[in-house]
């Protein structure tokens, strides 16, 4: 991975707000890695506006005259769950090129609509390719010959089913942008609350009122030796949708 920039090495004033909630986050932390169960809501990197994102709160860890760690990957907006970051460059490069050669094994929780895929277990090997619309960027499956087409596999898996409604693991094995979200959604079962897709607002009554896909796991080679698993547990507002829908 390339050295930060100068830029990027320069502190964010951070308030003691955003220090404690980032500081709240932390799920594990060594000398090499630190690990934090991202929120809905809060972007890993490159938002809007005025609001700090993650990657910026990062500095509430920055030890004395020294960058903040690095985020190795990133997560959409509204998913939650397990995010890594990297304490030190040599970490980052050790990790960094874990990720290229495909050693993370990243899991994943999404409630769908209208119930469970069919078949309620597989694999999706449908190439994906980028399309821009304004400031707005989107994924649609093409064909494989198309000359923007990107690669992509999703293995699926049915967890629990409900009238109108199914919760189902996700395990990418490539990682395209947005992936899991079209995926699902060309198998006629989008995530719901994912508007951007064709997801449901409403699930058996209840509202949706965000994407609802969790990254509960993350697999990967610790730059110290051997291989490490974190786990991230549902946020509050999907365990309470899961709870009234008869999945959890």
């Amino acid at each position: 991975m390339k050295r930060p920039s100068p830029k990027e090495r320069q502190p964010v004033k951070l308030s003691r707000e955003e220090v404690d909630l980032v500081r709240s986050l932390v799920i594990y932390e060594d000398p090499h890695v630190l690990a934090l169960n991202k929120p809905p809501g809060l972007s890993s990197q490159g938002g809007r506006g005025q609001v700090n994102t993650l990657d910026e709160m990062l500095w509430a860890f920055a030890r004395p005259g020294k960058a903040r760690p690095r985020l190795i990957h990133r997560l959409d907006r509204d998913t939650s769950g397990v995010i890594l970051t990297a304490r030190t460059q040599p970490a980052a490069s050790f990790l960094g090129k874990a990720m290229m050669a495909r050693r993370f094994a990243k899991t994943y929780r999404a409630l769908v609509t209208p119930g469970a895929p069919d078949p309620r277990d597989g694999a999706i090997d449908v190439p994906l390719r980028r399309v821009e619309a304004g400031r707005e960027a989107y994924m649609r499956v093409c064909p494989p010959d198309h000359p923007d087409a990107e690669a992509a596999l999703t293995r699926y898996r049915t967890l629990a089913e409900a009238p109108g409604a199914a919760l189902v693991q996700a395990e990418p094995e490539t990682g395209r942008m947005h992936q899991i979200r079209v995926h699902l959604a060309s198998l006629g079962r989008p995530i719901a609350g994912d508007a951007r897709y064709g997801g449901a607002l409403v699930v058996g009554g209840h509202p949706a009122s965000r994407l609802m896909l969790h990254a509960a796991a993350l697999v990967f080679p610790h730059p110290g030796g051997g291989e490490m698993r974190l786990e991230a547990p549902v946020p509050a507002d999907m365990a309470d949708l899961l709870a009234k829908l008869a999945l959890a």
